[in-house]
């Protein structure tokens, strides 16, 4: 589609004609005859020399070239475009930070997999993140793993391949023995810090009671509130289990509760499945869809258009101008 970008200056084609009409002719005053010896010549013939005016008529053909040049001038000015079909650029909207256990306790062998085999917790969390990661397209997803300490094992990226590699070479201990839930919460607000997306989201997965943490979770999930994040919590353990695997169910509901999020407990894999599928209803994608309609510039052609008259007015001039010299010199 055809567009002017100053399209308003179309009011002053008919310019010229205004001016033709209402401004006085432009004059030049020069003798009609040059001789030295001109006022003898004028007592020698008895002629009386007055004043006089001529007045010069442009041809057809001249007029009509100005015309044209006049109107590609402003037809450049006016600054033609074509409107290309819409482009559209989708950009995540969203941050999703999936905090995971490492400890030990996720080496117990409670959980079946698919096929039916005895598997521990966190092979049948590998399993299911998986197929939840799978249908994450449009978000950003990062992983921390937490054991003795907090590490990101993937920042922020919307390379999901990716993502999806790390999980699945995830080991039992390779963070650590102890459990941290505070801290990795304390790492994922550091990088949200950097996030510029509108909705923040972590997903933490335990088995176990926090027993080293510098900042107690809840806290550290208050802050994480004020920030605009939102966490939701798994618990993977056994509420029945004691000591250090024992799973403190009050601290994850109170993670949860204190920015907004969900609680849910998978005692086996069934449970966990159904927790991502309703988390993929709760935490649906989100993207921002950015739309432009490129536009390209058509301006040079009227320019070259009138630079190519002019120069083909001003060669036939040349050309004919000889020929007339010829014929004036002729007997």
């Amino acid at each position: 589609m055809l567009v002017f970008a100053n399209s308003w200056l179309a009011v002053l084609a008919p310019l010229p004609a205004l001016v033709y009409l209402l401004l006085p002719a432009y004059e030049t005053r020069r003798p009609a005859v040059r001789v030295p010896f001109f006022g003898a010549l004028a007592r020698l013939s008895g002629a009386v020399p007055r004043a006089g005016a001529g007045v010069s008529r442009r041809g057809l053909w001249r007029a009509l070239v100005l015309i044209a040049c006049w109107l590609l001038a402003l037809l450049a000015l006016m600054r033609p475009q074509w409107v290309l079909p819409p482009v559209h650029h989708e950009t995540p909207a969203r941050d999703l930070l999936l905090l995971v256990d490492l400890s030990g306790s996720m080496d117990t062998q409670d959980f079946t997999d698919a096929a039916g085999t005895k598997v521990n917790r966190l092979t049948a969390v590998k399993q299911v993140l998986d197929d939840f990661l799978a249908r994450r397209q449009g978000d950003r997803v990062g992983v921390v793993v937490f054991g003795n300490s907090p590490f990101a094992l993937v920042p922020f990226t919307t390379d999901l391949k990716l993502a999806r590699q790390m999980l699945a070479e995830m080991q039992v201990g390779m963070a650590g023995p102890r459990t941290v839930l505070g801290d990795a919460i304390g790492l994922g607000i550091n990088l949200f810090a950097a996030s510029s997306a509108p909705a923040k989201t972590m997903i933490a997965l335990t088995d176990g009671n926090d027993t080293a943490s510098s900042v107690p979770p809840v806290e550290a999930a208050r802050i994480a509130r004020d920030r605009g994040i939102v966490i939701h919590t798994i618990a993977v353990g056994d509420p029945a289990a004691a000591g250090e695997e024992k799973l403190d169910e009050g601290a994850l509901r109170d993670v949860a509760g204190a920015t907004g999020g969900g609680f849910y407990r998978a005692l086996d894999r069934d449970q966990l499945a159904g927790i991502y599928a309703r988390l993929d209803q709760v935490e649906a994608r989100k993207v921002e869809t950015v739309s432009f309609q490129p536009r390209l510039e058509l301006y040079w052609m009227p320019l070259a258009a009138l630079l190519l008259l002019s120069m083909l007015v001003q060669a036939l001039r040349l050309v004919r101008l000889p020929r007339r010299r010829i014929a004036g010199a002729a007997p």
